[in-house]
């Protein structure tokens, strides 16, 4: 009895299945259906040329088109009749054999690969068909969801009812990508062979086919072996499908192919700035590869081609063209965060390592005004002195010692201002400043302008120990010289689609970080590194390159064993260059060590031909007052004077005869919550 209670539960429960499948069934051809008609009512899809996409710099002109040596004829639309025969059979073997037969779902295929992934349990074979696959690559994006999977069925039929099947093979012949920006057979056969899509053999077409299931790896001019293995496949796959004999497939596959060895090389305008433009595409819009080759796309970008020129031109004059040494440079508008000019090397073609965005260097002394703003917020001045002298400092709580050193071991053993200390970059100095503000402030400033690379509270760190980016140090530089607003460094100010219509809009995001006026003071002073009143025990840093400069700029150097810098700006125009070897080499110091202030100088002068000499315009609560240099106190008619800036109510009150300082006002001491660090540091010092 019980068993026939099970027996009959166990016919329920199969019936319950049975209906359950037949509903979903029933639900599955209904959609369908319905997803049919929906195609049939929209009608067919535009089969337009892909047009490249158009780069237009900060003045509204046309400065490249996504094109290159292959690129340049990938809006050449070859008809199917122009293609060679082996290629659209080797094609059609290794894509989809039963192309011609089925309505643009191949469900016996598509049946087996379902059945295949369910065996292993991961999804490791591909169903599309070509319509499927040419639906995908002419209308949609390669994101991963149902939605688009829906898009791309609804797109698929479309093509089906609408257009014969020697029309959808010959759209997605001329818009398969085949790698080095390769989009289409003519320019794949031009790119790898420099030859027409009609002239391609048996050996050349089944190479070519087998590329695009992975461009990257398949690409027969870096990966021949692997290329040839997956030739292979093609070749067998064609005598498989009755299309080739054996004996064919054998001479093919053994013929030596004769590459493109070399391209004639093709003079581009700022091909690592447009390699960030298409980085920011993507984060930004979440644009696939294609889409920014031929989606004719209208990219309005912030280049000025006038700057980039210049400076792409004082690289390469600068630089001996034997050496391995490096370049970047980094031209920004410091209002705005527009970058205006961008170089990351030396010869794109060689590296396309992008040095500006991708790279992270010890910056050196070129850190140090991020400091020296934290020790104005603290209540130094530019006449704040203190002694600079050979000095090992105790931090760690007394666990740990640094001893830093200056340049060449070269000491003033006396007390300097910070205006002297900046100009001449004296470590020591810097070093006293950045423990006696607490070491926590340095960090501080730096992130709020911008620095997002880690940094750590460390003695060092008012020296440029850790590594940080070009446009990092451009952008904390630009909030100085703005007036403290920290920006975002930005390559794209909108970009429209081929019919006009917008598709993103840059949208300012300033944020004020900084007190205007103590920027203004610590602009003022990083235009001393080129005064040759601040020359005291050793010359100002900018002296060598100060005869090269007719504009009023402020800037800083920064040298490491293996890194040199100069980084600076006006009120409107903020630069960065950096020099060193990929491999941190260690830099010469001669010709290496001078090429970076040189690029900067003669590129900023350039850039600022026709401005005014001097937009530096002090805010209100800034005075300029007459001081002397060496003590640091307001000039008589005995002792020389350089006009300085302070915030009101900071300036030395006393005088100087020349030789004797009368008084000299008392520095600020921080509050405990610092860390009392003694003034005259002699719990830090060792004599």
């Amino acid at each position: 009895m019980k068993f026939l209670t099970n027996r009959k539960r166990y016919r329920g429960g199969l019936r319950w299945v049975f209906r359950l499948n037949l509903f979903f069934l029933l639900l599955f051809l209904i959609g369908i259906a319905g997803l049919w008609i929906v195609a049939k009512i929209a009608g067919p899809p535009p089969l337009n040329v892909p047009k490249a996409i158009s780069y237009y710099d900060s003045h509204g002109n046309i400065f490249n088109k996504a094109t290159d040596s292959a690129l340049s004829s990938s809006s050449e639309w070859t008809k199917l009749d122009h293609i060679s025969k082996p290629l659209i059979q080797a094609t059609l073997s290794i894509e989809d054999k039963h192309f011609y037969k089925h309505h643009g779902f191949d469900l016996r295929r598509l049946a087996g690969a379902l059945f295949a992934d369910v065996k292993s349990f991961s999804k490791a074979q591909g169903a599309s068909t070509i319509t499927m696959q040419y639906a995908k690559n002419s209308f949609l994006s390669n994101d991963k969801t149902w939605t688009r999977k829906l898009a791309e069925a609804f797109y698929t039929m479309r093509l089906e009812m609408n257009y014969s099947k020697d029309q959808i093979l010959e759209g997605y012949l001329n818009t398969i990508y085949y790698g080095h920006g390769a989009y289409g057979i003519q320019a794949a056969s031009k790119y790898y062979f420099n030859k027409n899509a009609s002239d391609l053999s048996l050996s050349e077409a089944s190479m070519l086919a087998g590329i695009p299931k992975g461009p990257s790896l398949y690409a027969p001019d870096v990966h021949y072996e692997r290329a040839k293995e997956r030739q292979k496949i093609v070749l067998q796959s064609m005598v498989k499908n009755g299309t080739i004999s054996k004996q064919l497939a054998h001479s093919a596959s053994n013929h030596s192919l004769k590459l493109v060895k070399e391209r004639p090389k093709k003079e581009r305008l700022a091909p690592y700035f447009q390699q960030a433009v298409r980085d920011e595409l993507k984060n930004k819009l979440h644009l696939t590869d294609d889409q920014l080759i031929n989606g004719g796309l209208n990219v309005y970008t912030t280049l000025d081609p006038k700057i980039q020129k210049k400076a792409e031109y004082w690289i390469k004059d600068t630089i001996d063209p034997k050496s391995d040494i490096q370049s970047a440079l980094v031209s920004m508008n410091p209002k705005t965060g527009a970058v205006l000019a961008l170089i990351g090397g030396r010869d794109y073609d060689k590296s396309a390592f992008n040095r500006a965005t991708q790279s992270r260097r010890s910056p050196g002394s070129s850190f140090k005004p991020f400091l020296y703003y934290a020790a104005l917020q603290d209540g130094f001045t530019p006449s704040t002195l203190l002694k600079s002298a050979p000095t090992s400092f105790q931090y760690d709580d007394d666990r740990a010692t640094y001893s830093p050193s200056n340049f060449g071991n070269y000491y003033a053993n006396k007390k300097i201002t910070m205006a002297e200390a900046l100009a001449v970059s004296d470590n020591i100095y810097a070093v006293k400043t950045h423990m006696s503000i607490g070491m926590d402030e340095l960090v501080k400033t730096a992130k709020e302008v911008g620095i997002r690379s880690p940094l750590a509270p460390i003695p060092s760190l008012a020296l440029g120990s850790k590594p940080v980016s070009m446009l990092e140090i451009t952008r904390g530089y630009s909030a100085i010289a703005n007036g403290g607003y920290r920006v975002q460094p930005h390559f794209v100010k909108k970009v429209t689609d081929k019919d006009g219509n917008v598709l993103y809009e840059w949208k300012p995001k300033n944020k004020k970080v900084l007190n205007k006026k103590a920027a203004f003071v610590l602009s003022q002073m990083m235009t001393g590194i080129f005064d040759k009143h601040l020359n005291g025990y050793t010359t100002v840093t900018g002296s060598k390159v100060a005869n090269i400069l007719t504009h009023k700029v402020a800037a800083k150097t920064g040298s490491t064993a293996t890194d040199s810098w100069m980084v600076g700006f006006t009120p409107k125009l903020a630069m960065a260059v950096w020099v060193g070897y990929d491999q941190g080499e260690t830099i010469s110091v001669y010709p290496d060590s001078g090429y970076a202030k040189k690029i900067w100088a003669h590129s900023m002068e350039s850039a600022l031909s026709g401005k005014s000499k001097n937009s530096f315009k002090p805010p209100k609560g800034v005075v300029a007052v007459n001081i002397d240099p060496k003590t640091g106190l307001r000039a008589t008619d005995t002792c020389p004077g350089r006009e300085t800036y302070f915030i009101k109510g900071t300036a030395p009150k006393a005088y100087c005869d020349g030789t004797k300082v009368v008084s000299h006002p008392k520095h600020k001491k921080k509050t405990q919550s610092h860390g009392l660090f003694d003034w005259i540091f002699h719990l830090g010092e060792k004599k």
